[in-house]
């Protein structure tokens, strides 16, 4: 038994060695002024970025299969320096931190990868990417030429570019590597440290080709970039950037295709119009390698979020949102212009640099069209591969122009793309792709068992995810022999090395009976100042709580009551992540500067700051580590009831069942205030319930630049209300949630939900582009494309697990509105409904012909006709069990 057991392991090993050596065969990678030169051609590539910590490794083979399936040809991702080595000369590459096995994952899907080792990052991420232990070097300064700073980065970059090798991940050796960075958006910052900054970046990048990996290197935002060296592009348009050298491509390592999230603020989107113009620019003015920032942005779970004060969500409003659901119609315009660039390829590689021609005041064509020498065959001028994009950069006014003959109309502010030169495969400004509508809800699936539930179910119902809790209240102020008192006040992170983002600071002073007089004849109070304070703090008197504050290095001017005596003050200082950007990180801190000062009082203000203070790191519960499986029986729980009165700073746990199905799974915190929260001891990360301002959303237009404070959302609401639970962190029933409670909210009204694409629409007119699969491949037809077919088609895709279970609305003529809004116009054809139907209902994914002839004829003549259609999806389950009724 154990023989045969151990020849099959050996011959499905041998299998899967066969097919990873199709995507395996080695291949060199080098490049021209062009493009990129992937195993000897020039290739045209599209990147998108997935940080693979902001994930679990059971999520990445979908997220992967996603950004395949939606034309991505490169995965680009961060290396990050304080997840592989949080104690010095400790390595970890685990879990979520298991990067061989992420970049081993790309490669097995066909992809390649493009990864940026920095390993300084920035990326909205706790300290830049940089270990905190690394500030705490002696004579240490972060990227300047500091002979301290560049032995530690180059220890670490080398045991990242050698650990690929070691596992063959690089092209040359049959790997999907075929890219790499070296340092991050430094030339932002490298005039901050004079000629050391210059001397800094020149070592860098000589250190990173030193290593012979074996791949080009790059620097993003880096001007004066070596020779050997490609200097790249930052930002949400870089169709104008030129490298610093003719001998090099043009790369844009970062298209911004949505922005970061800080508490308290409005949530950035970033219109998918403007984003496949700029995208089609690039390539129109010569651009060869675009990377998505992000393609997936996932979740800053733990206390990974930098800043200070940027949420757990990084979903960076991304084409796969934070879940790994297609947000559409972002994925699905994208997918298609992807698509379009794919079939210009063979003309855009042929052609060193295309021909320009001025239609208008603002509008433009690039052809590109290869000569008769690079075709190396005789062929005709009209023979030759042919492609060219049309552009009209004008914010507000469409425009008709004509090229080689024939009239082509552009929208405002839009790019078209003609494979051919002669048809419209795809313009910026057109959307064809269905809009999905996410909703969250509680579980169902104890209603789906009796189908009377089933009539019962209201949407959306709200249903908490337990009426059984348990507290235990955290200590304020000192609780461990691990305290310590020190005269004087001492810097936040020196003392925490971030191992918490709290540290309490306690003190005592004495108070006289003619103070206590003075205050009360004057009608007054002391006042405790901190003179500058970041991110937050709460102050405490005698235990009881007095006031707080919040902000970056503001002061605090605080009344407190007093007692006669000795008075107990205590000072929590807490992180909200660390500075993630600029010049001189080692320098940046946090908790308090300046005098802390007892003003009021009658001899005059008593200054605080050299009293002896008791410092002690961190909660009592986090060191206790009540929130594992494993320990949190031993924490002093006591049943918590409804009519308890509620105290800040308090610990609560409770046991939950998992939502059924394959939905990703949320947890709803509106009801709460400020804390942090664990699922099975996972830290799923901090959570606040600060609210947007209530202005400062409007309907969007995404004519025009585009910047993260133009098309914003969720005005007036939390900017994050829902918390992701990955689905491999979750048992089926009793899983332990465990939070932390900062204010006096209780957590009786926390609810478990699944999130899913419930209503999916679509709207196409008979005037627009047939699909792209209506093209034919150049890959297949030796580099010649021709279109099949000009009629357009609607596509409707429900979520995996989910099935087309209704049809909310079907009209073929002139529908009004928009999603969830659609109305019948004045023509319709009346046997809408049943051809969608019969096309859609019941299926996971569906098309539908726009033409006269699917719906029976012209219902109106000479009238440019439009299919709308509104469906709903439900789960597979939810479906099988409503038939039973």
């Amino acid at each position: 038994m154990g023989f045969w057991f151990q020849w099959m392991i050996l011959a499905l090993t041998a299998q899967f060695l066969i097919v990873a050596a199709e995507y395996f065969k080695p291949f060199n990678v080098s490049y021209d002024h062009r493009a990129m030169i992937i195993d000897g051609k020039r290739r045209m590539l599209i990147s998108g970025g997935i940080h693979y910590p902001r994930a679990t490794p059971e999520m990445w083979p979908d997220l992967i299969s996603k950004s395949k399936e939606g034309g991505v040809d490169v995965i680009e991702t961060y290396v990050f320096w304080n997840g592989h080595e949080p104690v010095r000369g400790q390595y970890y590459f685990e879990g979520r931190y298991d990067i061989v096995k992420f970049v081993k994952q790309v490669g097995s899907s066909g992809l390649y990868l493009f990864l940026r080792i920095g390993p300084y990052v920035c990326a909205e991420w706790n300290f830049g990417g940089f270990p905190v232990w690394l500030r705490d070097v002696p004579g240490i300064e972060f990227r300047t030429d500091n002979v301290l700073f560049k032995e530690e980065m180059q220890r670490f970059v080398k045991k990242i570019v050698d650990l690929m090798k070691e596992e063959s991940l690089f092209s040359w050796q049959g790997g999907p590597i075929v890219m790499l960075q070296i340092e991050n958006e430094y030339g932002n910052i490298e005039s901050s440290f004079g000629t050391r900054g210059k001397d800094y970046m020149i070592w860098a990048a000589k250190m990173a080709v030193g290593l012979d990996a074996g791949v080009p290197w790059v620097m993003c935002k880096q001007v004066d970039a070596p020779e050997y060296i490609i200097d790249t592009c930052n930002g949400y348009y870089c169709d104008g950037f030129k490298p610093n050298s003719d001998k090099k491509p043009i790369v844009w390592t970062e298209n911004w295709d949505g922005w970061y999230t800080s508490w308290g603020e409005r949530v950035p989107h970033r219109p998918v119009e403007d984003l496949a113009f700029a995208v089609a620019r690039f390539f129109q003015r010569g651009g060869s390698f675009q990377n998505y920032y992000m393609y997936f942005g996932g979740t800053n779970f733990g206390r990974t979020s930098g800043g200070p004060n940027y949420i757990t969500s990084y979903d960076y409003d991304a084409p796969i949102d934070e879940y790994g659901l297609l947000s559409q119609p972002k994925w699905g315009h994208l997918k298609d212009l992807h698509a379009a660039i794919k079939l210009c390829e063979p003309a855009l590689v042929a052609v060193d640099s295309p021909q320009y021609i001025k239609l208008g005041p603002k509008q433009e064509a690039h052809v590109y069209r290869e000569n008769a020498r690079s075709s190396g065959q005789n062929l005709s001028f009209h023979e030759r591969k042919c492609s060219a994009f049309l552009a009209n950069i004008d914010e507000h006014k469409s425009a008709t122009v004509k090229l080689f003959g024939q009239t082509y109309t552009l929208p405002p502010w839009s790019a078209s793309i003609l494979p051919d030169c002669r048809n419209i495969a795809f313009n910026t400004a057109k959307v064809g792709a269905q809009t999905s509508i996410k909703t969250v809800r509680f579980d169902d699936t104890s209603y789906v068992k009796d189908p009377v539930n089933l009539q019962m179910m209201v949407p959306n119902q709200v249903a908490s995810i337990s009426e059984t809790w348990n507290s235990v209240k955290e200590p304020i102020g000192v609780w461990n022999i691990s305290n310590f008192t020190f005269q004087g006040i001492l810097e936040h992170l020196n003392v925490t090395k971030d191992r918490s983002d709290y540290l309490w600071y306690s003190t005592r002073i004495y108070v006289s009976d003619e103070d206590i007089l003075f205050w009360k004849d004057n009608q007054v109070s002391p006042i405790l100042t901190i003179d500058s304070m970041r991110d937050l703090v709460y102050i405490y008197v005698n235990g009881q709580f007095t006031g707080g504050a919040k902000g970056k290095w503001i002061k605090v001017v605080q009344p407190v009551n007093l007692k006669q005596g000795y008075n107990d003050i205590t000072l929590l200082s807490q992180t909200m992540g660390l500075q993630n950007y600029g010049a001189f990180l080692e320098k940046d801190g946090a908790g308090f500067r300046g005098p802390i000062k007892l003003t009021g009082c009658k001899n005059g203000d008593i200054d605080l700051t050299e009293f002896m203070w008791t410092y002690q790191v961190g909660l009592k519960g986090e060191f206790l580590k009540i929130f594992s499986i494993d320990n949190n029986r031993s924490a002093g729980w006591t049943e918590f009831a409804r009519d308890a009165i509620p105290s800040n700073f308090s610990w609560y746990k409770t046991h939950f069942d998992a939502p059924g199905g394959v939905d990703p799974v949320v947890l709803d915190f509106r009801s709460m205030g400020k804390g942090q929260a664990w699922v099975n001891g996972h830290h799923i990360g901090r959570y606040w319930t600060l609210e947007a301002p209530k202005d400062g959303c409007q309907t969007c237009d995404y004519r025009g630049s585009y910047d993260s404070d133009k098309c914003t959302t969720n005005c007036g609401k939390p900017t994050q209300a829902w918390y992701h639970v990955p689905r491999s962190w979750l048992l089926a029933t009793d899983n332990l949630l465990v939070i932390f409670e900062e204010t006096e909210k209780i957590p009786f009204e926390i609810s478990i939900k699944s999130g899913f694409s419930e209503t999916i629409c679509a709207k196409v007119l008979e005037s627009h582009y047939p699909p792209l699969h209506a093209w034919s491949s150049p890959k297949i037809t030796n580099g010649t494309i021709s279109l099949n077919t000009m009629i357009p088609e609607l596509h409707l895709q429900c979520d995996a697990g989910h099935t087309i279970s209704s049809i909310e609305f079907a009209s073929y003529g002139t529908p009004r509105g928009s999603c969830q809004k659609f109305s019948e116009g004045s023509c319709h054809a009346p046997n809408s409904f049943s051809v969608v139907s019969e096309a859609c209902k019941g299926r996971t994914s569906c098309s539908v012909a726009v033409s006269d002839a699917v719906f029976g004829g012209d219902p109106c003549h000479g009238v440019v006709k439009a299919l709308s259609v509104e469906v709903r999806c439900s789960s597979s389950s939810y479906i099988s069990s409503a038939s039973m009724k």
